[in-house]
């Protein structure tokens, strides 16, 4: 075990608890009363499509070796979350916001597993 593994696996641990406080964050933007839901200056397909890519480099930077299932949890969320909204009076669920939630979230998966990859790489 080399000098750098601690601060690694701190590293890692401290990805993978940004990843998952990152997806309740979603979570709760999503489901929560129209009135709760956190608003920027940006369009709302920008706000899904970056909080979604945020996650998903989080969970592949987090997740390294389970990027295959990262994929699965941020798909399914995605999916799972637009389909809840139909349950709450104030939002809607729709096929074009989970596309655009599955997209942002590939992009991100893709984006952490390839800075993951580098970080491999130059060690």
């Amino acid at each position: 075990m080399t000098a750098e593994a601690p601060i690694e696996i701190r590293l890692r641990t401290v990805l993978r608890v940004a990843a998952w406080l990152c997806l309740a964050g979603i979570a709760f933007a999503t489901l929560a009363p129209i009135g709760w839901r956190p608003t920027t200056s940006f369009s709302p397909s920008v706000e899904r499509f970056t909080a979604f890519a945020l996650a998903g480099a989080l969970f592949a930077a987090g997740y390294p070796r389970y990027l295959w299932a990262s994929a699965i949890l941020i798909i399914g969320a995605a999916v799972t979350f637009e389909s809840l909204q139909l349950l709450e009076a104030t939002r809607h669920g729709r096929v074009f916001d989970a596309a655009v939630k599955i997209v942002g979230g590939v992009s991100g998966l893709t984006a952490g597993w390839v800075l993951a990859w580098l970080l491999r790489r130059l060690r």
